[in-house]
């Protein structure tokens, strides 16, 4: 095999951005052949590629290699089955599942080494998120006290939410900013910082738009090493804030507009502490702007890294397996933020998707979608 032919399965929105990485030749190895979507206006732009309007046909028809599920998330998990079960290589869209228990199945799934299986988590590739992960993990904070992100320009509107009618639902989406937006951000922050041990969430749901999920969380982390974290988002604020802070024993990361800011303590906190005798005396700095080198292509890389694994055995980027993370950690804010305590991690899964299902019963929400096809989700992708 000298090429990977493609086949996406769901061409709304995000189908239709990864169909562009093809167009562009930005996988060279790589080529989509085959769309599907169980609404067939959606595929009239790809009238020269087979179509389909059932997946199970689709990863049936011998037509393909590899498959990408660009679907509603729920379907995540069935169509992740059924291509691993017949034998296909899979690139799932994030979160690679809506809870726990779904994604441990999803996951069990992949019993052959020889298929491979991968998460779109694209911002893994940014220049920016690889340095601070490398400075992490290589010491130069030294042990970790305290991490804040606050991400509150995911700002969406109510057009974005009208634009699918499982969108923003618990029975079509089964969350929201922490489900659609979020799992990139948690799934970087646990990727750097490592997994909490205890979460505290507050949500707003419906705070800004006509929805029954959450667009606005505040939340608390403790880690097993006594350090702490506090995560914000929003899809109500504007302008909005992204800025990324990690600080260590030895000093301070700052990410914030573009630039990352190394402030460097020149004698530890923990040591200056114990040696110096002024009360009110801290430790001398070095601020350090640490140079971004490189520039990612977003879905491309993560697709190109897939298709070198298939053909050529390297290591995945994403695999997917680790995008149990970030789905643990959402469901484990949204869990606290429903009984109103701090939760322990690992969660039960079963129990979570127990009170999802609760929450799906009781909902009387009645979502109106907005007529028309897939929107551009190229403003997302900033």
């Amino acid at each position: 095999m000298d090429k990977v032919r493609f086949g996406i399965i769901g061409v709304g929105g995000m189908g239709t951005a990864h169909a562009g990485v093809f167009n562009k030749g930005d996988v060279a190895r790589g080529e989509l052949v085959a769309v599907c979507d169980i609404d067939p206006a959606r595929m009239k732009p790809f009238g020269e590629l087979k179509t389909y309007t059932d997946s199970r046909a689709l990863i049936r028809s011998g037509e393909v290699d590899a498959v990408i599920i660009a679907t509603p998330h729920y379907d995540h998990t069935t169509i992740g089955i059924d291509a691993l079960e017949q034998g296909l290589h899979v690139l799932v869209e994030k979160p690679i599942s809506v809870h726990k228990a779904d994604a441990e199945k999803l996951i069990a799934a992949h019993t052959n080494p020889k298929q491979i299986f991968s998460a779109m988590f694209q911002m893994r590739t940014y220049p920016q998120f690889q340095k601070i992960k490398q400075l992490v993990e290589s010491g130069e904070l030294g042990t970790l006290h305290r991490m804040n992100w606050v991400i509150t320009a995911w700002y969406r509107t109510e057009a974005y939410y009208a634009s699918g009618g499982w969108r923003a639902t618990w029975k079509g989406e089964g969350g929201g900013v922490l489900l659609n937006q979020c799992p990139h951000n948690l799934d970087l922050f646990q990727w750097i910082c490592g997994k909490p041990k205890r979460v505290q969430a507050f949500c707003g749901f419906g705070k800004y738009h006509t929805i029954e999920v959450e667009d606005e969380v505040t939340a608390y982390f403790e880690y097993d090493n006594g350090a702490t974290a506090v995560f914000i988002a929003s899809t109500g604020e504007a302008p909005g804030t992204d800025r990324l802070e990690i600080a260590g024993d030895r000093g301070k990361l700052v990410f914030e507009d573009g630039k990352l800011i190394f402030i460097r303590n020149e004698v530890s906190a923990s040591e200056f502490n114990k040696t110096s005798a002024n009360g009110f005396d801290r430790p001398a700095v070095w601020n350090i702007e640490v140079p971004i080198q490189g520039a990612s292509r977003n879905h491309a890389d993560i697709t190109e890294n897939f298709v070198d694994a298939v053909l050529d055995g390297k290591p995945l980027i994403a695999p997917a397996e680790e995008g149990i993370h970030s789905v643990e950690i959402a469901n484990a804010m949204l869990y606290s933020a429903w009984i109103g305590q701090k939760v322990e991690l690992p969660i039960d899964g079963r129990a979570y998707e127990a009170k999802l299902k609760e929450k799906i019963s009781a909902s009387r929400f009645e979502k109106k979608a907005a007529a028309g096809g897939a929107i551009d989700l190229s403003g997302s992708f900033r």
